[in-house]
């Protein structure tokens, strides 16, 4: 019978188990504190989550050079946070012409109010099931400065005050996926909640809204704090709808 010449690779030594931890501390440690870019990244989506990007239609842009100066570090840091801002769509970048922050069309800006109208649903609905009664009661106590018809006189403060309460909402669900979730699209849903709070009778039906979305979560009536919730995000898509030609 003719010899099996096919070649076969010889198995190779096991490593002995100093071997593989002597490979394993080889490997340099992550540093764990905040680069550059990480801080600069954060200052700018805070700075740009404040701005009133809505109150005009001309176009808003960022200086890389002049943000570097201004923040005491080189470009490339703040190039790569403009990255990282771009990627989760706070700011685009123009070939030859440079950074922009971006404005939400209409239609984009009641899509991200509908996907925000499903997540805190839900976490309604989670708070009636796990919250503990001391921490849906700090929702209450946020409102008490707006009593007897106190918004109008302090329209900036309660816009804080409402932007607030929906946050609160999201973090007392303690569904750390939701979180995770939310955090971004809550960034864009904070600049739309800012510029339509003081149209129309938006401020005076949010407190009432408010108070009967708590009454709910008091109650820890599940269906009815989610339907609540629910519709009050979906009455901000109509407004949206409605009256914010200015997004297009």
């Amino acid at each position: 019978m003719p010899q099996d010449r096919t070649l076969r690779r010889a198995p190779a030594p096991a490593e002995s188990p100093a071997a593989e931890a002597i490979r394993r501390l080889a490997i340099a440690p992550i540093d764990a504190s905040p680069s550059f870019k990480d801080k600069a990244y954060a200052a700018l989506k805070t700075v740009i989550a404040s701005m009133d990007i809505y109150e005009s239609r001309s176009e808003i842009r960022v200086d890389e050079r002049q943000l570097a100066e201004d923040f005491g570090i080189s470009r490339t840091p703040v190039r790569e946070a403009m990255a990282q801002l771009e990627r989760e769509g706070f700011v685009r970048s123009v070939p030859r012409r440079g950074v922009y922050i971006v404005r939400k069309t209409k239609r984009q800006a009641i899509e991200m109010i509908e996907a925000w109208a499903a997540l805190e649903s839900m976490a309604a609905r989670l708070i009636t099931e796990h919250a503990a009664d001391d921490e849906i009661s700090t929702l209450r106590r946020m409102f008490a400065t707006f009593e007897d018809g106190q918004i109008r006189a302090h329209l900036d403060e309660y816009s804080e005050v409402n932007i607030g309460f929906h946050q609160a909402i999201i973090r007392m669900s303690g569904n750390a996926v939701l979180l995770s979730l939310a955090e971004n699209l809550f960034t864009h849903m904070r600049m739309i909640r800012r510029k339509t709070i003081g149209e129309k009778d938006r401020a005076d039906r949010s407190i009432r809204d408010h108070m009967e979305i708590i009454e709910a979560l008091e109650a820890r009536d599940t269906e009815r704090a989610a339907a609540l919730v629910r519709d009050h995000a979906l009455g901000l898509a109509e407004h949206v709808e409605k009256n914010a030609d200015y997004l297009d």
